[in-house]
């Protein structure tokens, strides 16, 4: 795993200026760590309350404030992902993820400014694709700190340790068994313009309610997941095969009200769909493609999710 991130640079001076020049380093951990925008900037408020909170004396005895913001953050994230399993069991059918936009590449009609913040600060990168995330989201809470924290952005075990509270060995076998979910889980990142043909020719099919050329484009034992969190109307479990999922698009697009349009975009960091109803955001889809074929789609309905898509 590559990365352009590393450790909070040591900071002599922690005034405003060096603080908050952390917020884009702990927006894009968090996220990676909870797969929520909303989470993340919960834990960035938290965080900085935390700083805050303490007296200058305090502050200046603090050798790296970027150390320290990153350490609190993640101790945040740990306990955050803890409450969140218990959270999940009541949580009305599939939890997917909350996707990000492209803040460079916005397409006419889904927003008529630029990124937003803190959308705007999250670096669309292989660690932050759908299929990437919904792995993460398999692990234990300290597999998935020990892993981000350590092959993601480049800390050592010893360090992760202390935020884990764990040896930097168990440590060490905790991004262990993380990678071995990741290698086990995920069909390699195929190029983004091979992708993008195959959405395309996706979209496509859909549009003309082609059964059969849906299912061409379809691995046989392909998955779709829906989110609408109880929220939105969807199917409430994944839908698995091929033909399965054909259909079950083919009446969609069938039942869709007459101002309903797809559109290309990029979600998380690869090419994917939104659907439209009178230029506003009702459904973002993510997909993983093997090969020639679609493995997953991963369609989010939840209104809650999509608040970066509706222009805040």
């Amino acid at each position: 795993m590559t990365t352009r991130f590393g450790p909070g640079d040591d900071r002599a001076d922690p005034g405003l200026s060096a603080i908050m020049s952390e917020r884009s380093q702990l927006v894009n951990l968090a996220y990676r760590l909870l797969g929520s925008l909303t989470d993340a900037e919960d834990v960035l408020q938290e965080t900085y309350a935390r700083w805050y909170a303490m007296t200058a004396r305090e502050q200046e005895a603090i050798e790296s404030p970027g150390a320290w913001l990153t350490k609190v953050a993640s101790r945040i994230c740990l306990n955050m992902l803890g409450s969140a399993r218990a959270r999940r069991e009541t949580y009305v059918g599939e939890w997917i993820p909350e996707p990000l936009p492209d803040p460079t590449a916005w397409i006419t009609g889904l927003s008529g400014e630029g990124g937003t913040d803190p959308v705007d600060r999250v670096t669309l990168d292989e660690s932050v694709t759908m299929a990437f995330l919904v792995v993460l989201d398999s692990m234990t809470p300290a597999e998935r700190v020990a892993f981000v924290l350590h092959d993601v952005f480049r800390y050592p075990f010893g360090e992760v340790a202390q935020i884990v509270g764990r040896t930097p060995a168990a440590c060490r076998q905790l991004a262990s068994s993380a990678r071995r979910r990741i290698r086990t889980s995920r069909a390699p990142v195929g190029p983004s313009a091979k992708q993008a043909g195959i959405v395309r020719d996706f979209k496509a099919a859909w549009e003309a309610k082609d059964i059969d050329a849906l299912i061409g484009l379809l691995d046989p034992d392909a998955t779709a997941t829906a989110d609408g969190g109880g929220l939105a109307v969807t199917h409430l479990r994944p839908i698995v095969g091929g033909t399965q999922i054909a259909r079950a698009y083919a009446e969609i697009a069938r039942i869709a009200s007459a101002g309903r349009t797809f559109a290309e975009t990029t979600v998380n960091g690869l090419p994917g769909l939104v659907a439209l109803e009178d230029g506003r955001v009702l459904t973002v889809f993510a997909f993983e493609t093997a090969g020639d074929r679609i493995k997953h789609i991963w369609a989010v309905r939840n209104p809650e999710k999509l608040r970066p898509w509706r222009g805040g």
